[in-house]
């Protein structure tokens, strides 16, 4: 059954967030970002020491009356946010807080323009369905631009400490919320899966901490070691944003630029055309249908059925690792809006054993190629076709078999042919552009993975740089 969608999916959380995930006590959920330093050069903070609670920092007073309150903005995309608990926070203006929000803005605007400009326009994609989900969950508005601090708005974004997806969960949080995290799978890359979880982990720690300044420190340096924090100083019973700042310097260098740092993000975001980024046209929404598949099935084979690149259907399912759904389950998959019921109607025309044409097989210890062919019902000859660089008697543990599964590519295989048609074939040779990647460039010109990586002896885990030289044969002379 297609189920259509406009860029969004309603899912049903309930509580499971407050007796899963913040059970966690050692760390929240990474950054991409992790590792931008300050623009300015602060110099780190000594440890705490002992037990003893350090002397409070000498904190601006805020402001003797909060901004005056006015209606939420509707909708979020189009108006701006006149109210906001996170932006309107008094102890968002105070001389401290404005001098450390500057140096964000102008790095924004300086060094980091260019992704800031680029987070803007893939925004777009998930602008709607992130600010419909922040209004049913009755959260500030704007939480739409946490994503920019934390993944530049890449669903497929990994940090260097392992956190993935747009909200860059650690597999252990993602896990506890139910997403599926694993070889095939990370629903922490899926938009749709992991923003609603996302908002209800943050508002589960809004709840416990009484401070959104609070909250978003929990979410970035972990919710543990911020009540260790808290604790002592004495604050743990009652919360408010200037804490925040009284216990700057006891926090991890990150989660200190955090708070700032989204607060800069959050305020372009309103007004890009007050801080230089007026001519940004943000993608459009995405939009698709969804299908289900009842078991395993390779991404080229939904493209075909389709009608589609499959490029597309990997942007629009980037929590699929392998381009392979997992066997024995079904699976939903997002297809271009319009093309499920054509997608259909093909699927079910195409032979249980026609759906998988590839996957791949994880070395372990004490397998031999012989082995692996056998265990997956294939010839030794077919696996050596298909991984060209291989060498049998120096393989690890650890290394990626790239295993063709459907018959007939199986029979091209044996025939010396191509994995594809066997057409008459014309040689191209592309250059590798800037985010360009195997699957990307096999689909783009319609061949399979398989063929390229035979064609340039290349192995599945290659790695393409900008300029490289690619040898394509497309079927048909053209």
């Amino acid at each position: 059954m297609v189920r259509p969608r406009v860029g969004r999916r309603s899912l049903s959380v309930g509580c499971v967030l407050s007796c899963l995930v913040l059970s966690a006590t050692a760390s929240g959920c990474g950054s991409l970002v992790r590792s931008q330093s300050s623009p300015a050069d602060a110099p780190t903070p000594a440890g705490p020491g002992g037990n003893a609670a350090r002397p409070r920092l000498p904190v601006q007073t805020p402001p003797a009356e909060a901004p005056v309150p006015g209606a939420p903005a509707e909708p979020i995309p189009s108006d701006p946010i006149r109210l906001d608990p996170i932006l309107d926070s008094p102890w968002a203006h105070t001389a401290q807080m404005e001098e450390r929000i500057q140096q964000w803005l102008d790095s924004f605007q300086g060094r980091e323009a260019s992704q800031f400009e680029a987070s803007l326009v893939r925004m777009g994609r998930y602008r709607e369905m992130v600010a419909e989900e922040l209004r049913e969950a009755g959260l500030p508005p704007s939480l739409l631009y946490l994503p920019i601090v934390e993944s530049w708005y890449k669903p497929q974004a990994v940090s260097w400490v392992g956190a993935a997806g747009l909200w860059q969960f650690m597999p252990p949080t993602a896990r506890g919320m139910g997403l599926q995290v694993d070889r095939l799978v990370d629903e922490r890359r899926d938009p749709y899966r992991a923003t609603p979880l996302a908002l209800d982990y943050l508002a589960d720690l809004y709840r416990r901490f009484d401070s959104w300044f609070l909250a978003l420190a929990a979410y970035n340096g972990g919710p543990g070691r911020l009540e260790r924090i808290l604790r002592r100083y004495g604050q743990i019973d009652q919360g408010h944003d200037g804490l925040f700042l009284e216990i700057l310097d006891q926090l991890p260098r990150e989660t200190r630029y955090f708070v700032p740092r989204f607060l800069a993000a959050a305020r372009i975001g309103l007004e890009p055309a007050g801080y230089g980024f007026g001519g940004v046209a943000q993608d459009e929404p995405l939009q698709f249908d969804e299908v289900v598949v009842p078991d395993a099935t390779s991404m080229d084979v939904v493209a075909r059925a389709s009608q589609v690149d499959q490029e597309i259907l990997e942007g629009l399912n980037p929590h699929l690792l392998r381009g392979l759904t997992p066997a024995g389950v079904e699976t939903a998959i997002r297809v271009p809006r319009g093309t499920g019921a054509r997608f259909e109607e093909a699927y079910a025309l195409i032979p249980p054993e026609e759906r998988v044409t590839f996957l791949e097989h994880i070395v372990e210890q004490g397998e031999t190629l012989t082995y692996i062919a056998r265990r997956h019902g294939v010839s030794v000859d077919d696996l050596r076709a298909t991984n060209p660089t291989i060498q049998p008697r120096r393989m690890q543990i650890g290394q990626r078999v790239v295993v063709p599964k459907a018959p007939s590519v199986r029979g091209r295989l044996a025939q010396g042919g191509s994995a594809t048609s066997p057409e008459e074939e014309r040689l191209v040779v592309y250059r590798v552009q800037s985010g360009d990647t195997l699957s990307a460039i096999a689909a783009r010109h319609r061949v399979g993975v398989a063929d390229l990586l035979r064609w340039n002896s290349l192995s599945l885990q290659a790695v393409i740089r900008p300029g490289d030289q690619v040898r394509i044969y497309v079927p048909g002379g053209g």
